[in-house]
């Protein structure tokens, strides 16, 4: 009888603990959340929110029914300071070369929360092993008896989620209907610097420009719009899985392309209206120097500094620490390109977007590009011009940068 009532005594004191022990019956919310103190992401800037007005900032007749001027407000976000660099984006590279390699030589553990197979990085990968071969050029692929990476092999799946159809759907359909998955070959395609120039002597950079150490501070080009996502969605797997590793169990948002507005509102530099990311109405300082990496006069490429790119980081950079917002190479944002699209968008955070499919017309394959790159004239140095690029095309003046949306109001929150 003693140990019935013990155990009833226990059973209650359970019970009265279970219910709102911690709380004292207040409304307090759930408790033992995780603690949240946002993150400086490394190479990257913080932008605050504000206001500009997006369109032409000089006359431009020509551009003003694709260029409307209107007001909107964007919320607070990091950018990269640079364009995405070679260095940077032969981690992602390398990262999808091990990873092929590791699952060739079954290097497998059975996660413990999922019971799926995972790899495990631990293992040492001896690349002499013939489970490998296959990850090299064979037979008549070879050249001058080298043994190098055959990189149509570097295949990459990334995700994303259909929030726009999701959110129209009202729950109607299953989840599995708004998630798209897609796979691309992440190896930049080295073969621009040929291909774009008609009777152009560019093979050097072709063989140089992505491996050489010589360019390893120099912007990633040769990356069409759907692998620019591929880098920014491993980038966000890369992040949230170092986080659980130290335990704290809180992911981030996820890295992405900007939305074009995104990218004028950071290319200003605070300075609402101006037409350069430096301020004035030149592309040349007090005494003479160019402040850019574009094409000057009638064609004297050099006079700026560069032949063809120049270090990520070369210039000075605007107002909110960004280098090269004019000119380097240009940059894919997330947005879809319509010529009417400034009559039309919402004035908070504006964006516009379509997922095109590859059997759809050319003409729904359109995406913004930003900023100008060193083989085009003045005009495209401009924060305010819009311009355009095929999602499936790859250019030796098309790089691209990530953002990251803040979770806040300010930095000054925190």
């Amino acid at each position: 009888m003693k140990n019935v009532l013990k155990f009833a005594l226990v059973l209650l004191v359970l019970v009265v603990s279970s219910c709102g022990r911690r709380e004292n019956g207040e409304l307090v919310g759930v408790l033992d959340r995780p603690a949240w103190k946002g993150i400086n992401p490394y190479g990257m800037v913080y932008i605050p929110s504000g206001t500009l007005h997006i369109g032409p900032s000089d006359q431009d007749i020509t551009n003003t029914f694709v260029q409307r001027t209107k007001s909107i407000s964007i919320q607070g976000f990091y950018m990269d300071d640079t364009e995405v660099t070679n260095n940077e984006y032969r981690q992602f590279v390398y990262w999808v070369r091990d990873s092929i390699a590791h699952s060739y030589l079954d290097h497998y553990i059975e996660d413990e929360e999922s019971g799926e197979q995972r790899i495990d990085w631990e293992y040492e990968i001896d690349w002499a092993d013939e489970a490998l071969a296959d990850l090299y050029y064979q037979g008549d692929d070879r050249f001058a008896g080298k043994k190098e990476l055959d990189v149509s092999k570097l295949v990459y799946e990334y995700e994303w989620y259909d929030w726009q159809k999701a959110a129209h759907d009202r729950g109607k359909s299953p989840r599995n209907s708004f998630i798209k998955r897609k796979k691309v070959n992440i190896y930049p395609d080295t073969l621009v610097w040929v291909r774009d120039f008609s009777y152009s002597y560019n093979e050097p950079l072709t063989r140089n420009y992505f491996w050489h150490p010589a360019f390893d501070d120099y912007p990633v080009v040769g990356v069409d719009w759907h692998t620019s996502n591929a880098f920014c969605y491993w980038r966000t797997k890369l992040w949230n899985t170092y986080q659980q590793t130290r335990g704290d169990g809180v992911n981030t948002e996820d890295f992405r392309l900007p939305t074009e507005h995104e990218w004028e509102y950071a290319a200003r530099g605070g300075h609402d209206s101006a037409p350069f990311p430096w301020g004035g109405y030149y592309t040349r300082n007090a005494k003479g120097c160019l402040l850019a990496n574009f094409k000057p006069g009638r064609g004297n490429y050099p006079e700026d500094g560069g032949q063809y790119t120049v270090r990520a980081d070369a210039y000075f950079p605007n107002d909110f620490g960004l280098y090269n917002m004019a000119g380097n190479v240009s940059e894919w944002t997330s947005s879809a390109f319509y010529e009417n699209s400034y009559s039309f968008v919402h004035d908070l955070n504006p964006d516009i977007r379509y997922d095109a499919k590859d059997d759809d017309p050319d003409s729904w394959k359109r995406k913004v590009i930003r900023g100008g790159s060193w083989k085009d004239i003045m005009h495209f140095m401009q924060t305010s011009t819009r311009n355009w690029e095929f999602q499936d095309t790859t250019k030796s003046y098309i790089g691209f940068r990530g953002v990251l949306t803040f979770l806040g109001r300010s930095a000054n929150d925190f």
